[in-house]
């Protein structure tokens, strides 16, 4: 009797630790929740986004971070990135859309790479700090450094390859 009950106890356990991570408290309610890159893109997004930097797939950051990052465009990251009204509209509608489904911190973080789970993922454990320095990945925010896939929402730990 003792070990059935041990056992639906730790069934029970796990089953909640999943419908934790399902909800996304995974790293502090802070989850990409839905795939990474979304099985449609937008062309602008691509052109705008894509001309400086990685299109950064929506699923990184919830809604309300786009939000923000779209409304900023004037001084994004020291850049004027600003885009016409109508490019502004579409993208952010992209973006928000295709937004992280499971986010329940109640931040907004403009960058990624300040996220817990971006972090937690990329702490110094995983990664060495000199690594951030080296010429070809220069900071954490140059995802296609080390995820040849970054591009595609491709994020697996397979495949990753951290340059020389």
């Amino acid at each position: 009797m003792k070990t059935g009950i041990s056992l639906i106890a730790a069934i029970s356990i796990l089953s909640g630790s999943a419908l934790a991570e399902g909800r996304g408290d995974k790293h502090g309610g802070e989850n990409r929740g839905k795939p990474v890159q979304p099985s449609r893109t937008n062309a602008q997004w691509l052109q705008e986004c894509g001309s400086c930097h990685l299109a950064f797939s929506p699923g990184l950051l919830p809604a309300e971070s786009w939000r923000k990052v779209m409304a900023g465009l004037d001084k994004h990251f020291g850049s004027d990135a600003s885009l016409t009204a109508q490019e502004n509209s579409v993208i952010t509608d992209f973006l928000v859309n295709n937004a992280s489904n499971r986010w329940r911190a109640p931040t907004a973080p403009l960058r990624i790479t300040e996220t817990a789970w971006f972090q937690r993922k990329h702490d110094s454990h995983e990664i060495r700090p000199e690594i951030w320095k080296r010429a070809a990945v220069k900071s954490p925010a140059n995802c296609a450094a080390c995820h040849p896939g970054a591009g595609k929402g491709d994020f697996e730990e397979d495949r990753i390859r951290i340059p020389r």
